[in-house]
């Protein structure tokens, strides 16, 4: 059987958790286009459990806004695909868990559903540390194909758990 993810994130993911072990710190997630992925990346991961604490998919409107109370006039305004909504999944995802720490992720894997101002491949990020302002980070990977896309957001979800832990 092979693994379910590269070799480099189960690296990355290896090293997040043995970080986080370290300072005594929670994780939790919030994520959209990658239905969870950002999670089973580090409960992939043998004795994730004594870091990891929980993980939300939130992949309509509807469970962003009920499960981490993301305001519906965010979601209205700037839309689901916004550095707005990765701020308000990143701080929901704080609050209604037992995580020091928290990543959310919200995008167009593709292959449709992207628009001029939207296209396939932009991926916005937020992370966040109790008490913290979270951080947004915006990516555009293009149109590399859904599963590409997917697991470069999933790359850059650890690297940035890794540097929120770092910060801690």
């Amino acid at each position: 059987m092979t693994d379910l993810f590269p070799p480099d994130i189960l690296r990355s993911a290896e090293s997040v958790l043995a970080k986080a072990r370290a300072k005594k710190l929670k994780l939790a997630t919030a994520e959209s286009c990658t239905g969870g992925l950002i999670a089973g990346a580090l409960t992939e991961i043998a004795g994730s459990s004594d870091v990891f604490d929980r993980g939300f998919v939130t992949y309509s409107n509807e469970a962003k806004a009920m499960t981490l109370k993301v305001d519906t006039n965010i979601l209205r305004e700037h839309g689901s695909v916004s550095a707005e909504t990765a701020r308000a999944m990143v701080q929901g995802a704080l609050a209604f868990s037992g995580a020091n720490i928290a990543v959310a992720v919200t995008g167009i894997a593709g292959p449709g559903g992207g628009s001029a101002q939207k296209p396939v491949g932009l991926v916005h990020f937020a992370r966040v540390r109790k008490g913290a302002e979270p951080r947004n980070v915006e990516r555009r990977f293009g149109d590399l194909g859904r599963t590409e896309v997917r697991l470069d957001t999933v790359r850059q979800a650890l690297v940035m758990l890794a540097e929120e832990i770092d910060h801690a």
